[in-house]
């Protein structure tokens, strides 16, 4: 698991600012909604247990779920279909902001960084607010633990 504030390379609204990440309530709830290993589905392909935060299990509020499930694509060969998971397991770690009333929409889009690398931008749209992008350059690594 990632010291966020100091591993997660993060840029808001085009400038790098780890210091965001410290101050920003949004931005620490995106990057610990991303970063958490979210518990896997039952129909998930894994090798051993079905990994994931175990107070997934005991949430007081039904289906509720913390974190992401982006580990399930850390040891596969990055593929277009891979990238592609990784924007719906991030699109999914981050719904709540919708059902929380905290954003009118929430937009994830992967892209390749050099040949084996991948970026996630994260756009959430807010009521009576600009957009706030948030860019992670380096989430392949991360989530491969390099």
């Amino acid at each position: 698991m990632p010291s966020y504030a100091q591993d997660v390379p993060l840029y808001v609204n085009g400038v790098e600012s780890s210091l965001l990440a410290e101050t920003n309530p949004l931005v620490r709830a995106v990057i610990m909604s991303l970063f958490t290993w979210r518990r896997a589905e039952p129909d998930d392909v894994v090798e051993d247990t079905k990994w994931g935060w175990w107070g997934d299990n005991v949430s007081a509020i039904e289906n509720d779920r913390i974190g992401s499930r982006l580990w399930l694509i850390a040891r596969e060969k990055l593929t277009q279909s891979v990238m592609n998971r990784a924007v719906q397991y991030a699109e999914e770690a981050l719904t709540w902001c919708v059902d929380d009333g905290v954003a009118t929409r929430v937009t994830v889009t992967a892209q390749r960084i050099q040949i084996n690398g991948m970026g996630l931008t994260v756009t959430i749209y807010r009521v009576n607010q600009p957009p706030l992008e948030l860019r992670f350059s380096d989430v392949w690594s991360l989530i491969n633990n390099v």
